[in-house]
């Protein structure tokens, strides 16, 4: 962390985990990690995969409440304004092989899905309400795009209250520089990020 930002106490303070975790799985789906698909393709976000599923079998295995999200849209009418073309081939759209999640992380007897419109997990979203049900005051993020959905997501969870866990390895992103500038502004602001291990010893707890 620059001296600038450290000067200004930015990062001085750790969220600290709670009592009652909770995994959000932001956008694992096909078309962000299969290479056919025009947004696919990148070997950071597949070994987040990879790492994330790690975190998750651990997770189910001691009743960690789960949610996961793709992006999904009937149409472009529905759509906000993306400035990225490729999301307008239909890759995104309800019944693309591009919406599927990546089975490494989705077991559809136990997770929590939803469909979402915007970059964050939370914003319109029943996900909010299933983490309170369950008395939830810690969210783990994980996911792609870093430096977008995943963004998005943390600063919503941090803006309700939660503390945020990022855990390094669980996120990824198209290139390394944008995936490591901002988990380095998520941490100076509104999350910890620690690396997987950390965030495994605290799950092993439960």
């Amino acid at each position: 962390m620059s001296d600038a930002y450290s000067k200004r106490t930015y990062g001085g303070k750790e969220v600290g985990f709670g009592s009652k975790p909770a995994i959000a799985v932001v956008d694992f789906q096909r078309g962000y990690i299969d290479d056919k698909f025009a947004m696919g393709g990148s070997a950071l976000v597949d070994g987040a995969v990879e790492n994330s599923a790690k975190l998750l079998k651990l997770a189910r295995s001691k009743n960690i409440p789960v949610a996961t999200c793709a992006m999904a849209f009937q149409s472009e009418a529905d759509m906000p304004h993306w400035k990225i073309p490729a999301m307008y081939n239909g890759d995104f759209f309800h019944g693309s092989d591009a919406v599927e999640l990546d089975p490494r992380i989705y077991d559809p007897d136990y997770d929590f899905l939803v469909y979402k419109y915007a970059p964050s997990i939370f914003f319109s979203s029943a996900v909010p309400t299933f983490f309170n049900k369950h008395g939830v005051d810690t969210v783990i993020v994980c996911g792609c795009i870093t430096s977008g959905c995943v963004r998005a997501s943390v600063v919503d969870s941090f803006s309700y209250g939660w503390r945020t866990i990022v855990p390094e390895e669980c996120v990824g992103d198209v290139e390394q520089a944008p995936h490591d500038a901002n988990l380095q502004d998520i941490q100076r602001r509104y999350a910890d990020v620690l690396p997987l291990q950390n965030v495994m010893d605290y799950l092993e707890g439960f």
